[in-house]
């Protein structure tokens, strides 16, 4: 057999392209060195970042739309057109809401796997028959993928017997941090060093960052609070919390990277993850390799890094949050991590071992 080649579907495309599942893909194929990975990208996604090459990493661009629950059925169905004309070993499939084409991967007798990231239905950024058009699309996925890996455990614990006798555990992962000593990027958006609250994500429903405006509008302790992060389809969300910055606390930076991201994480003095609903929060995990003091919300993600109890705040709750953070900012902690699971060298090994036909 000839050098492996895997298509991976599911994702906008990395570089530069702001999500999670955006995020772990950026991390992980690079290291594959030893494959050729196939990389569908949806044209509208990218920008001047995206244009960086690695040596095992072909990147076809495939048109799309930025209109939500249209975009990735279009995406993933001239994805299949394309696998079906240049075949692939492997077919790496990034969630269940592509997953619905796991069948026609079947049909043309390719070794697929899927890999879970989050409960998507459980957003409410969803209708009901989006929310139902979900969970079709996650049995669809799970049913017809020969391997699963979940990036959460507790998610696949709840899974029925015959989805975890195919299922796997691998979780995301964290590059070692690069702490930065100039403070010259965030200065210019007037962000003041070693005195702001931070929190990193996507600026959407199921994140909870509104909870977190609400909560430091109340806190006089609070400062300054800094969300990175921007929208993908509309600015609905961005506005509401806006509304709710009575106190004009908050520098809203939109998607960040690289060095002002750095400085970010580095002279923040607490970060906040503020979640309804979340696979696996790569952010998080960030901010713990920069030894940042942490609250989060209380939900199965963000116990899989196992937080002090103190450390928790209850999900969608403004005012627990408020209180949780009061009490992390009064204990000024330094804490240090245990970081050696979340090696993206062992997870790359890992997905690639349950990549090979």
């Amino acid at each position: 057999m000839g050098r492996l080649t895997i298509a991976v579907i599911g994702t906008r495309g990395f570089p530069g392209v702001q999500g999670g599942v955006e995020s772990h893909c950026a991390h992980l194929y690079p290291l594959m060195t030893d494959v050729t990975v196939r990389v569908y990208r949806r044209k509208p996604y990218l920008n001047e970042r995206s244009d960086a090459s690695y040596p095992n990493i072909e990147f076809v661009d495939l048109p799309s739309t930025r209109i939500k629950g249209v975009e990735a059925v279009i995406h993933t169905l001239l994805c299949v057109l394309h696998i079906a004309f240049h075949r692939p070993d492997a077919v790496h499939v990034h969630n269940f809401g592509p997953g619905f084409v796991m069948p026609l991967l079947k049909m043309m007798r390719l070794h697929t796997v899927l890999t879970y990231h989050s409960t998507n239905y459980e957003h409410d950024k969803w209708g009901t028959v989006g929310k139902r058009l979900l969970r079709w699309c996650e049995k669809l996925a799970m049913r017809w993928s020969d391997r699963i890996i979940f990036v959460n455990r507790y998610v696949m614990e709840r899974q029925p017997q015959w989805a975890q006798a195919k299922a796997q555990y691998i979780p995301n992962g964290i590059d070692a941090a690069t702490h930065s000593a100039h403070t010259s990027l965030i200065e210019e958006k007037g962000i003041v060093p070693g005195q702001y609250i931070l929190a990193v994500g996507r600026l959407s429903q199921e994140k909870g960052l509104d909870y977190l405006v609400q909560a430091c509008d109340r806190l006089p302790q609070a400062t300054q609070v800094v969300i990175a992060g921007a929208s993908d389809h509309d600015d609905g969300y961005a506005r509401l919390m806006k509304s709710h910055d009575t106190a004009g606390k908050v520098v809203f930076t939109g998607y960040v990277e690289g060095e002002m991201l750095r400085q970010l994480y580095s002279h923040a003095k607490l970060y906040v993850l503020p979640s309804l609903s979340e696979g696996f929060p790569i952010a998080l995990l960030e901010a713990m390799s920069y030894g940042l003091p942490i609250v989060a919300s209380d939900i199965p993600a963000t116990r899989l890094v196992e937080l002090p109890e103190a450390n928790y705040a209850l999900p969608g709750d403004a005012e627990s949050l408020a209180a949780t953070i009061a009490s992390a900012l009064e204990r000024d902690e330094h804490p240090t991590y245990d970081l050696a699971p979340y090696s993206w060298a062992k997870i790359a090994e890992s997905t690639l071992n349950t990549l090979k036909p």
